[in-house]
């Protein structure tokens, strides 16, 4: 009887055991916000945490939250609130809410600006303490989010003195959620804005999201698809806009709208929407107030207009300039900004797409209004795997321009593809456009260094969705967080963030850092090999984006094809982008133009992007572009494959749930390379006729087997 009860004892402890590591199994929820516990209590851990201030505001109350929650998962139990200050505390003090301490104890913050911090360690009344500082309360947000992630990634919190201040204005999520929760472009559920039971019930995901995104610096969010409906413009919507911005604006982040150009005849039954005609210009500014009494801190408007069949002034004969200024002071009284999208391309097909943004914005340079900014893709095409940076950022010295980057991964495998986008965005900040003589690069025209622009900012095309990991892949939040950093300080390092992101994400264990930060760093290059090589581009399947289809050459206008972009013949390969073909490259600073319009100087991996060549060329390493083509191709897998062992390897020291799903995903992202190959090869031969290089797989299939294949339900499509 005794060892009946043991075995049901013991049976019933495996039971328990097993619901609760089911109960607490990683899922990706958390983000890199884990706390993951301390093995050791580090020197100069806080015993205690003081807010030194006459009133906690709101926003001081979400960082002592954040320090609760923080201090008991990574410490065992939560830091005591104290009103006295005592050896090892951690003192939150802000200009705006009239500190208490002794004088002599804040350290100066002028230089930090209005949402930098100085975390220092000091003594205050002969106490050793942890001060984090700020001129806002929202500088005293950020300085704790920093301090907890040094904590969190095992790093030294003693001796600290450390000055951090953002280099641009607005940091800002780009929703491209529509109100009916398809979000295009979205790979990672619905969106996470319930509409529908808004304003009555307010998901408590949506503080989690504002937690996140203060983290790491994100200060704005644009809530709708830059393919706008006026709806949301609606009194019954403003109040649904209300709600989500009574929640994040504790965590210093405002609510932006997109703003259908069209709205003053859709909503206001007006005959036009000409941006110089009175009545539109009082609609415009009699919404911008209902706005603002909705939400005294709205941000303002993101715009879209006159491209892919989006309203806009052109309709009426006037510029993009005289559209944003319209909008631009109806928001100014209230102190809010437009961002106005460079991303252009009319009815009629231009001579070259990747032209036609300069062409209609350099001439307006000095028009926009002081609180326009003009936001512009990080390339001149539409976020491919590999561009050139966009000739803008170096031909506008008289217009802020933002940068606009793609979080989610239209173009780079959707959710299942791991592709670290820190290396891609690091490499167009740091492009030396030339505009002002030599190191004036992409990063410096962001953050206002080159310009010295009013306005500055960074936005981001979100991946978030309702999926329980936010992104759709544990991967995907890393390019979450690598653009919050890099927003923050668009000269970081990828590989810093990288580790950063890791190191709170997985383990804080050194080869374990070393082991996933090494393939996250070659992750965006593998992509960039089997979908793109060598400059080709936009090769992927038309509408969905899903796979590869550059044979497609029969759709309504020519730069809608894939074929356009790579203009494949017997003869060669390649988009002439030379004074001999459609002069792009003039748009660019002399010494670029001259560097890149040269086939003995330009880089190899712009090579087809510029310039249409032989299959025959000779590359600088002795093989034929033929050749230099496959072997492109093929390593892209061979990376792919290293990938997958060097995280097999990790097996037992990632939790089950993320390790499992990893894994998975990387046995697509495989087949899936394989795939492009395949059939980008199958695709080529039948053009170029030429025999595989020697040692190079055949593909499987024939071509017309590849371009049977159709994929009407893949996610993301627009609507």
């Amino acid at each position: 009887m005794k060892n009946f009860i043991k075995r049901v004892a013991a049976a019933f402890c495996l039971l328990v055991s097993g619901l609760f590591q089911h109960a607490v199994a990683e899922d990706g929820y958390e983000l890199w916000l884990r706390y993951e516990r301390l093995d050791q209590v580090p020197k100069a851990a806080p015993h205690s945490v003081v807010a030194a201030c006459s009133d906690v505001s709101p926003t001081l109350d979400a960082a002592l939250s954040e320090i609760s929650r923080a201090s008991a998962s990574m410490l065992g139990q939560p830091l005591k609130q104290s009103g006295k200050i005592s050896r090892n505390a951690l003192v939150l003090a802000s200009g705006a809410c009239g500190t208490s301490l002794p004088d002599g104890a804040l350290p100066t913050v002028d230089q930090v600006g209005p949402e930098g911090y100085v975390l220092q360690s000091t003594r205050i009344n002969g106490k050793p303490v942890t001060l984090i500082a700020a001129q806002s309360d929202a500088g005293v947000l950020y300085g704790v989010f920093d301090y907890l992630r040094r904590m969190s990634s095992g790093d030294a919190v003693a001796d600290l003195d450390v000055t951090s201040r953002p280099k641009t204005k607005l940091r800002l999520l780009n929703h491209w959620d529509n109100l009916d929760r398809h979000v295009e472009r979205g790979y990672s559920g619905q969106s996470i804005w319930d509409w529908h039971r808004l304003p009555g019930y307010v998901d408590p995901r949506y503080t989690d999201y504002a937690r996140a995104n203060a983290s790491i610096g994100i200060n704005g969010t644009s809530l709708t698809n830059v393919n706008s409906d006026a709806t949301v413009l609606t009194p019954p919507y403003l109040e649904k806009v209300a709600a989500i911005a009574n929640v994040l604006r504790p965590y210093g982040i405002k609510v932006y709208l997109t703003a259908r150009f069209s709205a003053p005849m859709e909503l206001g039954g007006l005959p036009t929407a000409d941006p110089l005609d009175p009545a539109v210009q009082a609609w415009w500014q009699a919404k911008t107030d209902e706005i603002y009494d909705y939400v005294p801190d709205f941000g303002g408007f993101l715009v879209k207009a006159n491209s892919e069949g989006q309203p806009g002034p052109q309709d009426y004969g006037r510029s993009h300039a005289e559209g944003a200024n319209m909008l631009a002071r109806a928001v100014a009284p209230h102190g809010g900004v437009v961002m106005w999208r460079a991303f252009v391309y009319s009815a009629e097909e231009p001579e070259d797409r990747v032209k036609q943004a300069y062409t209609e914005f350099v001439p307006l340079d000095g028009q926009f209004a002081d609180n326009v900014l003009v936001q512009v893709k990080n390339g001149p095409l539409d976020f491919q795997p590999r561009e050139p940076f966009h000739p803008l950022f170096g031909a506008m010295p008289e217009t802020p321009l933002m940068i606009e980057l793609q979080i989610t991964k239209e173009y780079l495998g959707f959710s299942t593809h791991l592709a670290y986008l820190g290396t891609l965005w690091e490499e167009v900040l740091s492009a030396d456009t030339h505009a002002e003589g030599e190191g004036t690069t992409v990063a410096s025209v962001v953050d206002g260094e080159a310009h010295d622009y009013a306005y500055t900012g960074m936005a981001g095309v979100s991946n978030i969705g309702t999926d329980r990991n936010w992104a759709g892949s544990i991967f995907d939040q890393a390019n979450w967080y690598a653009f919050g950093r890099l927003a923050w300080n668009p000269d970081a390092s990828a590989e810093d963030i990288a580790r950063e992101w890791v190191k709170q994400t997985f383990s804080r264990k050194p080869e374990i850092v070393n082991e996933i930060t090494a393939i996250m760093m070659k992750s965006r290059e593998a992509v960039v090999d089997y979908m793109t090589p060598l400059g080709l581009t936009h090769l992927m399947g038309t509408g969905h984006h899903y796979g590869p289809a550059p044979w497609v050459d029969d759709l309504g206008r020519a730069d809608w094809t894939p074929y356009y972009y790579h203009k494949a013949t017997r003869d060669g390969i390649g988009f002439d982008r030379t004074e001999n073909g459609s002069d792009a490259v003039d748009q660019y600073a002399g010494p670029i133009a001259q560097e890149w319009a040269s086939l003995d100087t330009v880089p190899d991996n712009l090579l087809l992007w510029f310039h249409h060549v032989p299959w025959d060329y000779e590359m600088r390493d002795g093989s034929t572009l033929w050749q230099s083509l496959v072997a492109h191709y093929s390593r892209g897998i061979a990376t792919v494959e290293e990938m997958q062992a060097e995280w097999a390897s990790l097996k037992g020291q990632i939790d089950p749930e993320r390790f499992n799903q990893v894994t998975d995903y990387l046995k697509i992202q495989h087949e899936e390379a394989q795939w492009w190959r395949d059939a980008s090869i199958a695709y080529w031969q039948s053009i170029n006729d030429l025999p595989l290089p020697e040692g190079e797989a055949p593909p499987p299939h024939d071509l017309e087997y590849y371009k049977s294949l159709s994929f009407p339900n893949a996610p993301g499509q627009g609507e």
